[in-house]
């Protein structure tokens, strides 16, 4: 502990190849760590290598597979020893939109699979390196962890899972010294963005005629909102920071709300009655108000 601060080591952050976790582990590379950057395909490893300003060594990692991670386990402590690692940083994650009446089953079992299932699933096999290292568990998770925002069921549920999966942590590992922490990032810029309209055209073409027509053109204004709000949106710069002051300073809060909006979206969610704020999402993402 250095001026209050912790001191650097190790940290792996999961889904590093682009926008948020890219930011965040050349951020934390940047800053003194040394970052275990979890990447599906070597050559996005090979990529993020180059954009490094500190030391960063790719990770193959797929959250899906237990092969994969026990790998990925593997790799990191071999390289780490009885340091262990300061900070693991559940990063990876899909985004998935669809009518609840009619997501394929198969879909919003694969949403669970990759933000809820593969989130535990790291966390277990990189605990005993959080143990030797009296490091912090750091969890992306999204302001959706609050409210859930009309079509966007399947993304902002699984995000609620997640936090409650955070609280528990946050209790559970409390008697080992391990700080947990969410992240709550609000509307993000990534390039991401640029894949939501070809995304929600595959869901209109899945969808049969019947919801097609139900929701097509509600569907539509809230995916096309969507992209605008984002094209605004902040910095992924910004978790970043906020990553990195949650495994340096001393005392982290449990909860990082970043970026626009995010905090006058967290009020309305805590204070506005429910049926208040339902007007205000269909006025927002401009939705019709009957069939």
């Amino acid at each position: 502990m250095v001026n209050g601060q912790r001191s650097t080591g190790a940290v792996v952050i999961t889904g590093a190849s682009t926008g948020i976790g890219r930011s965040t582990a050349l951020a934390l590379s940047r800053a003194g760590f040394h970052v275990f950057a979890g990447v599906r395909r070597p050559t996005d490893g090979t990529a993020l290598q180059s954009l490094a300003k500190g030391e960063l060594t790719p990770v193959i990692m797929d959250v899906t597979d237990e092969a994969s991670i026990e790998a990925a386990v593997k790799q990191v402590a071999a390289a780490v020893g009885q340091q262990g690692i300061a900070g693991l940083v559940n990063n990876a994650g899909i985004a998935a939109t669809w009518p609840m009446e009619a997501i394929p089953l198969d879909d919003l079992r694969w949403q669970y699979e990759v933000n809820v299932i593969g989130q535990v699933a790291v966390t277990q096999a990189f605990l005993p390196l959080l143990r030797l290292g009296h490091g912090r568990l750091i969890n992306l998770g999204s302001i959706g962890d609050r409210i859930t925002m009309p079509f966007g069921a399947p993304l902002t549920s699984s995000k609620w899972a997640f936090a409650s999966i955070t609280e528990a942590l946050r209790v559970e590992l409390r008697p080992w010294g391990i700080d947990v922490v969410l992240i709550e990032p609000g509307s993000i810029h990534t390039e991401a963005v640029d894949k939501v309209d070809k995304d929600a055209a595959r869901v209109l073409e899945r969808m049969d005629p019947d919801n097609r027509a139900r929701y097509g053109e509600a569907y539509r204004s809230m995916t096309h909102q969507t992209v605008e709000r984002s094209r605004h949106g902040s910095s992924p710069d910004g978790v970043g920071a906020a990553v990195l002051h949650a495994l340096t300073t001393r005392r982290p809060r449990t909860r990082y709300l970043v970026g626009k909006e995010v905090r006058v979206l967290a009020f309305l969610a805590k204070w506005a009655p429910d049926r208040l704020f339902d007007r205000i999402k269909i006025k927002i993402f401009r939705l019709p108000q009957h069939a």
